[in-house]
């Protein structure tokens, strides 16, 4: 079925230390998505680029702060308003604390949103446990209303998701305060050894199941690096041992079939640091799956 699809780049690096993620969302788009998708008989509105504040003087805890949360709240309005016309957000990252903004726009539309989060890391962090300071490890944490207000508060003052509607996949670097609120929240994951063992269908199969019935939408925040940086180089925070091409593509293969996304996001893919462009057209070919494109 033919979506009506809004996408929006937001190119910002500020949530991390590593620069070049900023350029992610042009080069996804020279890659070539928005063919692909309006060859599959999408009607796709480029809204152009969140407009991301440049850095003053250095004086917060967590670094860039006020930036981020300026680029976020932006960025909220701006799903709130996609998903206020029915249409599909498609957001192009930059790092991934850019999914605080999402998630914030999504909160008025659904009653219990569920949250595939596709990612090496937990992002749970919260200033009080991030041993970085980066706001990129921390927008899982805000948005399940925990952590410093200026981030836990952008768009509405409350929590955006709720923990029972959370699956983490492909999770193979946790900080040891994460591994503890994981625990303590009882939040769905899969790690590298859960795929290993049960095989990337049945873990798709299981997150379908677990998610379809108690749900009224479901968001895919897909970070690049889950994907093993063998296959994926230019992300932003590389972990080895990470998910194949091959075993993401088939997610999104099976995630369109079962018909639960409703919103999604593809973030930290890093130019400087990818090769011939290999993670951007990755990123494309997987962004094309999710909305149905099939080799027959």
């Amino acid at each position: 079925m033919s979506k009506k699809i809004s996408l929006v780049g937001v190119p910002m690096d500020l949530g991390q230390s590593r620069r070049g993620v900023d350029m992610g969302p042009s080069a996804i788009r020279y890659g070539g998505v928005k063919e692909r998708l309006q060859n599959l008989n999408h009607e796709v509105i480029d809204l152009g680029d969140i407009e991301v504040p440049l850095v003053g003087e250095e004086k917060e805890e967590l670094k860039n702060l006020s930036e981020v949360v300026l680029a976020n709240k932006d960025l909220a309005k701006t799903v709130d308003n996609i998903v206020s016309k029915n249409n599909f957000p498609l957001i192009l990252g930059g790092d991934h604390s850019i999914a605080i903004g999402t998630l914030a726009g999504l909160y008025p539309h659904y009653n219990n949103l569920g949250v595939i989060w596709y990612d090496a890391h937990g992002d749970l962090n919260t200033e009080k446990t991030s041993p970085s300071g980066n706001i990129h490890g921390m927008p899982l944490a805000a948005s399940l209303g925990l952590g410093q207000s200026e981030l836990t508060n952008i768009h509405y003052d409350s929590a955006k998701i709720k923990p029972e509607n959370v699956v983490l996949i492909g999770i193979r670097d946790l900080d040891e305060a994460e591994k503890k609120l994981i625990k303590d929240l009882n939040i769905k994951i899969y790690t590298m050894h859960e795929v290993d063992l049960l095989g990337m269908p049945e873990v798709i199969a299981q997150t379908i199941n677990y998610l379809k019935d108690k749900t009224d939408g479901v968001h895919l925040s897909f970070d690049l690096d889950g994907i093993d940086p063998a296959e994926a180089p230019g992300v932003g925070t590389p972990v080895l041992g990470g998910l194949t091409y091959r075993e993401s593509h088939l997610t999104m293969e099976l995630l369109h079939d079962a018909g639960i996304i409703t919103s999604a996001e593809f973030v930290e893919v890093n130019p400087m640091l990818d090769i011939k462009s290999q993670t951007a057209e990755i990123t494309v070919g997987l962004i094309s799956s999710l909305l149905g494109e099939k080799l027959k």
